[in-house]
């Protein structure tokens, strides 16, 4: 059990390092990509550094959940764990409402799993 927690954490930091590369290094490649359906091509070189500064906040996101993985305390570990994947369900409810629905399917749904595998085991 606590293998399969530990793969799950570690998926959604990998997730969370994925977005700090692409909002901090790769915004007007990778980034109009991703955003192509809700941000006009010409806000990509006007948001740039605002996109780098949210990148930042997804890699402490995924250093948070990264730091959880060499916890050795198995509650300490899961009680820090649960407020990483919180954060990161919330922001990705955010991102919902306020940028695209989808982002709640690619950063929340896998958090709340996470957080139910917790939960539950």
């Amino acid at each position: 059990m606590e293998t399969i927690r530990k793969i799950l954490i570690a998926l959604v930091a990998v997730a969370h390092l994925y977005f700090l590369w692409m909002e901090m290094f790769a915004w007007q490649t990778s980034g109009k990509k991703a955003f192509k359906d809700v941000i006009p091509d010409e806000m990509f070189m006007k948001t740039k550094v605002m996109a780098a500064n949210q990148g930042l906040y997804n890699g402490f996101l995924a250093a948070g959940l990264i730091w959880t993985l060499f916890i050795k305390d198995v509650i300490w570990s899961e009680n820090i764990s649960l407020f990483f994947l919180g954060c990161v369900i919330i922001a990705g409810i955010y991102g919902a409402i306020t940028i695209s629905k989808k982002i709640f399917f690619i950063q929340s749904i896998p958090a709340l799993i996470a957080v139910l595998f917790l939960l539950l085991s």
